[in-house]
């Protein structure tokens, strides 16, 4: 079992329980383990054989002793019995936003409601708002909700698919008679979710390739058969496509299968005007590059591949140079334990600069956000004197002071003026009243963008993908008003976040807004999710020089105060 595997049945576990009305100490231990365990840096399972669990801050000998059983046996007993106790819709019910373990438990007990399907039929039938603490507006969300969700029925988020598609090429590059694994589709192209994980093989025997993967602990069941591939169901609920080729047309069919189907066709339209159409020369170990050369074309990179302008660009030779993964000078957007954080500053500095950073920006929650353990004014002036000495000891590193400071819900900053402009790196965002309406919302972000004080903008539209919808925004005013006043707008790449998308991303670009890919980092595995947020901004056709953590510590920080 992977760490997030256990997380989630801990996470799982405590919602039960609260369902069940158990003592809150509980309830909170395992929330707790939860959070520890999905934000380790180390495989639960090595921590675990090397007698280490009791290290883990929050893994008592209770919770210990459940994880010990779950990786002995493969389950944990007290989940499956209230897996079975209670009906299984009822998880699903708790998941959606704002309505939690509590309120999920009393519609079952008032409406007798178990399940998503007879929860939207309740709210189209206007049932819900007359329980406590719902009402018209809470009955609504919920069916926009449930709405959205089942519109995205079986896409996965970017990050498990990628783990699944590691976790599945590493086991059949082992097998006899394997030349070569990558995964394609989707994955490939790096899109926000994915529907299911398309991997193609070279192989002589695909057979043998199939009734291998059949066996995969990770694999439910085959779901179609044919001579050279198979879809299977996983055990996690995506499905897998396997396409066998012989080596020698690997690069081809890699090529066919990374799509999009409108990106492809495009290409197809060229080569039928040509006078001796090349797919015939196709057939030999050549590489996607020669592939595009055979169409006067220069390469063009899978996140690019979507009939968005590429073609065209490419034949105009005005591709961009995308940024790169190792063009990142740093991240500005990471939390400590001085929030809600787990890890120290000093850790996440060790960490950073491992990547390879020249600086890191701690940009802790401010004081409204009690969920979150904002800091008071005195900790967090308290917390940049820390800053200040830690930096002393640093060598060709540098840690900024910082803050993501809450936009209010009448748009004022929750930290006074004369605290922020002393700060290296401030972050507006919103955490609260998601429900204002859409002209409310935008002013609100209008408002923090105006003031001087404010550098970035974090996860703008407040997006949880497969989860909630942005709020109410009019992201055209708040495009132009941050191109207006200067503001840099952030791609937070948290895969449940992505936010901005892709496409609003490359609308920031052409209106000559600056970006900052940043992952929001709660923990130090975290701090690993920068690949993602590179790959939307690369999706959007960003360059290095639209990315302001590409530019070096000294350069950005003169960038940050020329406001």
């Amino acid at each position: 079992m992977q760490n997030e595997e256990i997380a989630r049945i801990f996470h799982e576990l405590a919602d039960l329980l609260e369902i069940k009305g158990e003592e809150y100490f509980k309830i909170r231990a395992y929330r707790n383990a939860s959070r520890i365990l999905a934000g380790l840096d180390e495989p639960v399972k090595e921590a675990w054989k090397g007698g280490r669990l009791n290290k883990i801050p929050s893994i008592g000998k209770n919770i210990a002793a459940k994880i010990n059983e779950l990786l002995t046996t493969g389950n944990l007993k007290k989940y499956q019995e209230l897996l079975e106790e209670f009906p299984p819709g009822l998880l699903a019910m708790i998941t959606l936003p704002g309505l939690g373990p509590k309120k999920a438990g009393m519609i079952r007990e008032k409406l007798g409601i178990t399940s998503l399907e007879e929860l939207a039929a309740a709210a189209r039938e206007k049932r819900l708002r007359s329980l406590p603490g719902l009402g018209v507006r809470t009955e609504d969300e919920i069916l926009r909700n449930i709405e959205l969700r089942q519109s995205r029925a079986g896409r996965a988020l970017l990050d498990l698919a990628g783990n699944i598609a590691a976790e599945l090429t590493g086991y059949l590059e082992l097998l006899p008679g394997v030349a070569r694994v990558e995964a394609g589709g989707s994955l490939r192209r790096w899109k926000e979710t994915v529907g299911d994980i398309d991997l193609v093989v070279a192989s002589d025997d695909p057979n043998t390739v199939i009734e291998s993967l059949a066996g995969h602990y990770r694999i439910a069941n085959i779901l179609e058969k044919g001579y050279d591939g198979a879809k299977f169901q996983t055990k996690w609920g995506i499905a897998v496509e396997l396409e066998i080729v012989p080596e020698e047309v690997f690069t081809l069919a890699l090529f066919r299968n990374t799509g999009s189907h409108a990106h492809f066709e495009k290409l197809q339209g060229l080569f039928e005007k040509k006078e001796n159409p090349a797919a015939a020369a196709l057939a030999g170990k050549i590489g996607e590059q020669d592939i595009y050369a055979m169409l006067d074309l220069p390469y063009i990179p899978p996140e690019l591949r979507e009939d968005r302008g590429e073609v065209e660009a490419a034949l105009e030779r005005r591709l961009p140079d995308l940024v790169k993964l190792d063009a990142i000078k740093g991240d500005l957007h990471v939390h400590s334990t001085w929030s809600d954080g787990l890890a120290a500053i000093e850790q996440l500095a060790d960490k950073a600069k491992a990547k390879g950073y020249q600086y890191m920006a701690v940009t802790d929650h401010s004081r409204s956000l009690h969920i979150a353990r904002g800091l008071s004014l005195d900790k967090l002036q308290e917390q940049h004197e820390v800053i200040r000495e830690l930096n002393k000891k640093q060598e060709d590193f540098r840690i900024l002071t910082g803050i993501e400071v809450d936009i209010l819900p009448k748009g004022e900053l929750d930290c006074p003026d004369e605290v922020l402009k002393e700060i290296d790196v401030v972050v507006a965002s919103v955490h609260s009243a998601f429900k204002q309406d859409r002209e409310t919302m935008t002013a609100r972000l209008l408002a923090a963008m105006e003031n001087r004080n404010v550098d970035i903008i974090g996860h703008p539209t407040g997006r949880l993908l497969n989860q909630r919808e942005g709020y109410a925004l009019d992201l055209e005013r708040v495009l132009e008003a941050a191109a207006d006043y200067g503001t840099i707008l952030e791609i937070n790449a948290s895969p449940n976040r992505l936010d901005l998308s892709d496409v609003n991303a490359r609308r920031a670009k052409e209106k000559g807004i600056k970006l900052a890919i940043n992952t929001d980092a709660h923990d130090l595995k975290r701090l690993d999710e920068m690949p993602y947020g590179v790959a939307v901004g690369r999706r959007a056709w960003l360059e290095e020089k639209d990315v302001v953590n590409t530019m070096p510590a000294g350069k950005l920080l003169k960038y940050l105060r020329r406001r």
